[in-house]
Parts: structure tokens; C-alpha cells; sequence
């Protein structure tokens, strides 16, 4: 495998299920390992976006925490305001809730809590229950002030920035890809709507198989800037790779995951703007709510933000986010976002249209405005990302979970088992 086909690939240790996950997770955190420790790291101990080392376990566990060191990166600035407290009143019966995993996770039985962030590589994890911290921990490198790699997390602030265009009537949800970014007028997106592009109905020629090396995935990551290697006409970045991307059967037609459609998303943001898409996550969301500290956006050879996975930012900052969702828009007395938009998340998309891409951690879900939807008894919406980065909103529980991640396996489902049910088990032991 090449440096460049690295990206997002597979790297199972022996088990990375029930207790011999919990296992290697100990064993492979970055500080035990030393990687990048000193202030001259042993040959054997450095951690390169060149080598391909970065994206491999377990050095990812330590890239996934650092990797402003690694490639240029654009600041989403917090401003000069003082950032917005969160209230502490942390729980010691959190560690020890006992919760019965999904079928496949390793598990013959119930598992604490604490155990199952171990088994799923967890990095930091933050549990706000009514507007108060309940639970925060930090493992390995990653710490209060970390700006983490937040991968497919990233998609959700894009998503929702656009459904706020879409709302103050700056842009037309019916409106053709081609007719917003002409750029983009002979590609597969072309004759795709904004709206099929928010909720990933397009269809593309376009692979997202992080299993697979010569996946497209692997070259959008490659233009993106966050690729080692390169390959060769990818010089130009993402915005020269995006209209090189074929139609593949009907727009609307199924919901299919593909991160390019987040990259033409910014894309129409910026021209709509005219602002960066670092600009617009700074105004809209990082300034006002007093985030603590700026974000990174990870940037091609242009400048282009990597919109579908190059935000890295603090747990305690992903979580405001995540909390001003909750809360229907508002945070701290301030409205930034239409309640419409929040609850037009929260209803999601088409459950038939997402079906057919076969989660089968997820049945019954949905996908939209670039956010996964549960349908579930509480109204649950998620932001997900590969390797564990998530936020979870429980609008019923009054609850917003935070979390960041560096599993050695890429897609979520490898441990939605043991993830999914323990939301679940939290949420009801706020509610009691």
C-alpha cells in the first residue's frame, strides 16, 4: 500500500473487540509509545504525513491530535471575546454505569462505561447534561487545549451553514450545482440540487471505501492536502479534483455517504459569500458562542479548507456546538440559528432512501442537512467521523455528548455496538 492509499485504510491490532480491545488500547497509547516525545525524537519514534505514518496505527493516535504540526492549517478565529463558561458538576456514577452492548461487540455481557471508551480508543469525551458539564476525561496526548482532527465531524458545521443560507433565502435549495459553481456545470454534480447535495443523494462515480486503497476517498484526501505523497495531477487541490468527478445514475434517487458532496458544498458557500468557509464557521458559530480556542481548518495547495474532514478543534468547543443544537439554536441568551433549521434536522431525511446503503447499525435512520438522524424515541441527531470523532444530541435527555477518537479501524460501525447503546444508558441515567 502506498503512502497516499494509507489514508483512512484499516489497521486492526489483534482484537479490537470487547476486552482485548481495551487491551491494546492501553497498550498503544501514543505517551506509553513515545511518539514524537523530546525535544529530539528518536528516528524511530517520528510521526510523518510524508512516510505515510500519520494515517497508520498506532501512530494515529498521536496524528490525530497534532496534526497542525503535520500540514498547513487556516484558523477559524475565536475573536477577542472571553470564552463561554460551562458550568462543572461531575458525576462519579458515570464510570461505573453497566449497559448491554450491541450483538458484535465483543462483549458476552454488560460492560461499564468506562471500559467501553477504552475498547472504542477513545481520546477525550465530554457529557453535558442540561447545560452542565457532568463528565469530561482526556487519554493519551489529547487534553483540554487539543485541537483534535475532527474528520466527518467537520461536515455537520458545513450543513448547517448552508440550511442557514438556504433559510435567509441567499440561496435556493432547487438551485443546480452548475448554475451555483459553473466550474462544476460538467461534472457529475452538475444537474444534482443543493438540497441533493446536503442530504448525499447525489450519484457519482465516486468510491468511499475505507477499506480499499485505490478508493476515491484516498485521492480526494490526496488533493485535499491531508494526503501523503500526492498523486500526480492533484497539484491543483480539491477544487481542481472535484469537477473530474462523473455522474453515476440518478440524482435523489438513494442516500450514498461520499465526502466529496461536503467539498462542493463549500465550495457554493464561498461563492455565495464570498468569505472562506474558515470565515464563515469564525462569524457564525466560533465568535459568537466564545469558543475557547480557534479552530484549524487543515488546507490544499491553494489555501482550500478541506471542508469534509480538515477542522481539528477542543472537545469543550465541539461540544458548545453541539449544545447550541440542543438547545434549538440558542446559547447563552444568543440566537445564531433558526429553530426551523433545528427541527428540520431533527424530522431528517427519507428512511427508504437511506436503507438501500445498508447500516446495519443504523436501521431506520436517516441523513440530513449533513447530519445523521436516528428517528428515534428522543429525536437524536449526530455529527460522525471516522475513528470514533462525534457529537450526539439528545434533545429529550436534555444531553449533548462530545467525543474524539483514534480507532484503529476507520468506519463507525466497527463500534457502534459498544458506542450507540452507551448514549443510550447515559441518557437514562440523567433522566432518573
Amino acid at each position: 500500500m502506498t503512502a497516499t492509499s494509507a489514508v483512512f485504510a484499516q489497521h486492526p491490532v489483534a482484537d479490537t473487540h470487547g476486552p482485548a480491545a481495551i487491551a491494546a488500547a492501553v497498550a498503544t497509547d501514543p505517551v506509553t509509545l513515545g511518539w514524537m516525545q523530546g525535544t529530539l525524537p528518536p528516528d524511530d519514534k517520528l510521526v510523518r504525513l510524508s512516510d505515510g505514518s500519520a494515517w497508520r496505527f498506532p501512530q494515529l493516535r498521536w496524528s490525530f491530535s497534532n496534526f497542525q504540526q503535520l500540514v498547513p492549517t487556516l484558523a477559524v478565529a475565536r475573536g477577542d471575546g472571553r470564552g463561554l463558561p460551562f458550568p462543572i458538576a461531575l458525576r462519579g456514577d458515570i464510570d461505573t454505569l453497566q449497559f448491554t452492548p450491541l450483538a458484535g461487540s465483543g462483549f458476552d455481557g454488560p460492560v461499564s462505561w468506562a471500559d467501553a471508551m477504552l475498547a472504542n480508543f477513545t481520546d477525550a469525551i465530554m457529557v453535558v447534561h442540561r447545560d452542565t458539564v457532568v463528565y469530561e476525561r482526556y487519554w493519551g496526548v489529547t487534553g483540554p487545549t487539543t485541537r483534535h482532527l475532527l474528520a466527518s465531524v467537520s461536515k455537520s458545521f458545513v450543513g448547517t451553514i448552508a440550511a442557514m443560507l438556504i433559510a435567509d433565502g441567499s440561496l435556493d435549495e432547487a438551485a443546480t450545482v452548475g448554475t451555483l459553481v459553473p466550474e462544476l456545470a460538467a461534472s457529475g454534480f452538475g444537474d444534482a440540487t443543493l438540497r441533493q447535495v446536503l442530504d448525499m443523494t447525489t450519484a457519482l462515480a465516486y468510491s468511499e471505501d475505507y477499506t480499499s486503497p485505490t478508493a476515491d476517498i484516498a485521492r480526494l484526501a490526496s488533493a485535499s492536502g491531508l494526503g501523503a505523497g500526492g498523486v500526480a495531477g492533484d497539484e491543483g487541490g480539491v477544487c481542481a479534483y472535484l469537477p473530474t468527478i462523473a455522474k453515476a445514475g440518478e440524482h435523489g434517487a438513494a442516500f450514498t455517504y461520499r465526502t466529496c458532496n461536503t467539498d462542493v458544498l463549500a465550495w457554493i458557500l464561498r461563492r455565495t459569500t464570498g468569505k472562506p468557509l474558515a470565515a464563515l464557521v469564525s462569524e457564525l458559530f466560533w465568535q459568537p458562542l466564545g469558543m475557547d480556542r480557534d479552530a484549524l481548518y487543515t488546507v490544499d495547495s491553494r489555501g482550500t479548507e478541506f471542508a469534509g474532514g480538515g477542522l481539528n478543534a477542543t472537545l469543550r468547543d465541539i461540544a458548545r456546538f453541539g449544545e447550541l443544537m440542543r438547545r434549538g439554536g440558542s446559547l447563552d441568551g444568543k440566537r445564531l440559528v433558526a429553530p426551523d433549521i433545528i427541527d428540520d434536522i431533527r424530522r431528517g431525511g427519507d428512511p427508504e432512501r437511506f436503507a438501500p446503503a445498508g447500516y446495519a447499525t443504523l436501521p431506520g435512520w436517516s441523513y440530513r442537512n449533513q447530519w445523521w438522524v436516528s428517528h428515534d424515541a428522543h429525536c437524536c441527531f449526530t455529527a460522525r467521523g471516522v475513528r470514533g470523532q462525534m457529537i450526539w444530541v439528545d434533545p429529550v435527555a436534555e444531553m449533548t455528548i462530545a467525543r474524539l477518537g483514534s480507532h484503529p479501524l476507520a468506519g463507525n460501525g466497527n463500534f457502534d455496538a459498544t458506542s450507540l447503546p452507551a448514549w443510550t444508558a447515559v441518557a437514562e441515567l440523567l433522566m432518573r
